[in-house]
């Protein structure tokens, strides 16, 4: 899965630039902003990682069903987890 890590811990603020994030690939490792937020491309996250997340007490976790994403949401970070292509179409 790939992992897109968005800065803040702002809810508001994440879901007013969520689909602009969503519509502009990075690469690998490169970092942007947006409106004051930095957003990056964390490389890919292995399998387990949502299931050993979601064990934690501070950490919300969020389903988009209709594109197969799953959010994290932990300190002041949001994690959008990007299946591969081979397991769900975006």
């Amino acid at each position: 899965m790939k992992c897109i890590s968005v800065y803040t811990d702002n809810f508001e603020l994440f879901s007013d630039i969520f689909e602009q994030v969503m519509e502009n690939p990075l690469e690998e490792n490169e970092e942007k902003e947006l409106e004051g937020i930095t957003y990056s491309n964390s490389g890919e996250a292995p399998e387990n990682y949502v299931e050993r997340m979601a064990q934690k007490a501070e950490v919300v976790v969020m389903r988009d069903k209709s594109r197969g994403l799953t959010i994290l949401q932990h300190g002041s970070v949001f994690e959008i987890l990007i299946p591969g292509a081979d397991n769900a179409t975006l």
